[in-house]
């Protein structure tokens, strides 16, 4: 035991030595943890290979984050799509629109670094505002034009470390027609928030004029999965199926039109939002969604709670949440976003 507590010791030592970390700053404990689950592993008989994958993922995600930071407090899409599509496809059209049209709106676009959708996602908002985050793939090689050599390409050497930054980073999703990547990315995004294991987010699927690839998708979970009771009939509000790209672009901005972020504390669901709502708006969304509260009332309030720190000068929903029924949740935010400010 008081072997044990010197490693510790000596570890938190060198945390401070090499941060500017406050003693009572959580990150450094932390750390100090991380670096003794990796000495563990040098005691407990792990092969080369779990060594490696540990070690690569590690300095994959510490890297990415890294990117990603210098550009917090910018709202992000991540695009999914086929890196088949060619470029006078009208689904590489449809997704180049879309990129286009959020770029406009001051949005940056997260995508593979390939060709096909991902180059189109990377065609709107152009080089400044957009990330490639690249798989090493033995048959794909290279970056698409748009991104290659630019400090926000980031290469992955494993699929699980790059769709935690598609999905870490993302405030919206978009999906075109796909094969099974984009059909797994699209799936992990929605049994996330499914699941509430993430953020409630906009998740929107568009294809190219004529194409009723998405249509037909929503079909299949409507008749396979819903009929035959493995979703429930509120997860169905989790995904939009847009009609074009405007409406895409629309369905992703009113969802943010009041709801401004949100998060958990102490078990309450807290939603931060840009402006304070009627009380009359209060009253509707008790009204309709008594069912998903663990007790009392949704509140409204003007002061964050000691333990956030992002985001405190908005006020709040205080929603004391079951921690189920994210379908339903998802619909309690698109109330939100028809409340009348007060």
């Amino acid at each position: 035991m008081s072997s044990n507590k010197n490693v510790q010791d000596r570890i938190l030592e060198i945390v401070d030595d090499v941060s500017d970390l406050p003693i009572d700053d959580p990150r450094r404990e932390m750390i100090s943890q991380m670096v003794d689950t990796c000495l563990k592993m040098a005691k407990e008989g792990h092969d080369s290979g779990q060594v490696k994958l540990v070690t690569h993922a590690l300095k994959e995600m510490r890297y990415a984050y890294q990117v990603f930071n210098r550009y917090a407090g910018i709202r992000k899409v991540s695009i999914y799509g086929s890196a088949r599509t060619p470029e006078d496809h009208p689904d590489y059209i449809a997704a180049a629109e879309f990129g286009r049209l959020m770029a406009q709106q001051e949005w940056m676009a997260i995508t593979g670094a390939g060709d096909g959708i991902m180059k189109a996602g990377h065609e709107g908002p152009q080089r400044e505002a957009s990330f490639g985050l690249a798989i090493r793939l033995p048959f794909e090689t290279t970056a698409n034009a748009i991104i290659e050599g630019d400090a926000k390409l980031i290469n992955f050497r494993y699929f699980f470390t790059r769709k935690l930054m598609f999905m870490t980073h993302s405030d919206a999703v978009v999906a075109c027609p796909g094969g099974f990547g984009t059909q797994d990315e699209l799936f992990e995004a929605l049994t996330l928030v499914q699941t509430g294991k993430s953020n409630i987010i906009p998740i929107v699927m568009i294809a190219g004029e004529g194409n009723d690839y998405w249509v037909n998708w929503e079909q299949h979970v409507k008749d396979d999965l819903l009929g035959h009771k493995m979703i429930s009939e509120e997860d169905l509000s989790l995904f939009h199926v847009a009609s074009n790209p405007q409406d895409g672009v629309d369905h992703i901005i009113q969802f943010y039109r009041v709801f401004h972020s949100s998060r958990y504390v102490h078990g309450d669901y807290i939603i931060r939002i840009n402006d304070k709502i009627t009380e009359e708006s209060i009253d509707r969304l008790n009204k309709s969604f008594s069912d998903i509260l663990r007790e009392g009332k949704i509140i409204q309030s003007g002061v964050a709670h000691t333990v956030e720190q992002d985001h405190t000068e908005l006020p709040r929903l205080i929603v004391p949440h079951k921690r189920r029924s994210f379908g339903r949740l998802r619909q309690l935010i698109d109330m939100v976003n028809t409340c009348d400010f007060a």
